[in-house]
């Protein structure tokens, strides 16, 4: 599957979920995902605990988090060496 047919799944509506970026034609947030995906979580996990999802929605999400830090930076302490 492409990027954009990746993309494709992820939709923002500003009526629905405060415009926040959402798996297309559901109520969940990207971030939602990601952060579950950051915690530990498998893709099998996610598809049970969410049933109407597929494992693409779960590839979209990472792609467009992908697609968000090609443009946005997160300030991260450099560690020194000891």
């Amino acid at each position: 599957m492409t990027r954009e047919n990746l993309l494709s799944r992820i939709s923002i509506d500003p009526n629905l979920c405060f415009g926040k970026p959402c798996i297309r034609g559901h109520r969940i947030w990207v971030s939602l995902i990601l952060d579950l995906l950051a915690g530990g979580a498998t893709v099998e996990e996610l598809l049970e605990e969410y049933p109407g999802i597929e494992r693409e929605d779960i590839l979209a999400c990472m792609a467009y988090g992908a697609e968000m830090a090609r443009d946005c930076y997160v300030e991260i302490p450099l560690q020194t060496q000891r």
